[in-house]
């Protein structure tokens, strides 16, 4: 027969083991982004994010549905995510793409057709 004692103490145990692993998987993903790395946004490839998005529509790893979303990000090394197409060490904005989209229209009018 299990003594009152006994299940006890195996709960105690699984929830300081629990505990346990809760905080080294956090010290993990703490050194994951150390001081040689950086956030770059807008580069991930859908479902390869590292963590939460700067919405905060998701906070785990490998969440992110479209490819180059502004708001994902991966860690890179430090220095490279300005050298990559698309790359921010900000978030990028629904509202700055809108701001690009439409300054190309109103130049596209300034070089016409007209002769």
């Amino acid at each position: 027969m299990v003594s009152q004692k006994n299940v006890k103490k195996t709960v105690n145990t699984l929830l300081a083991a629990g505990v346990a692993l809760t905080m080294a998987g956090a010290a993990n993903s703490a050194n994951a982004m150390g001081a040689d790395k950086e956030k770059c946004y807008g580069v991930v490839e859908a479902g390869h994010n590292d963590c939460a998005n700067a919405s905060g529509t998701h906070s785990c790893a490998g969440h992110a549905s479209a490819d180059a979303d502004g708001g994902e990000w991966i860690a890179v090394p430090a220095g490279l995510c300005d050298k990559l197409a698309g790359g921010s060490t900000t978030p990028v904005t629904e509202e700055a793409d809108d701001m690009g989209d439409d300054h190309a229209e109103d130049h596209g009018d300034d070089h016409g057709d007209s002769y």
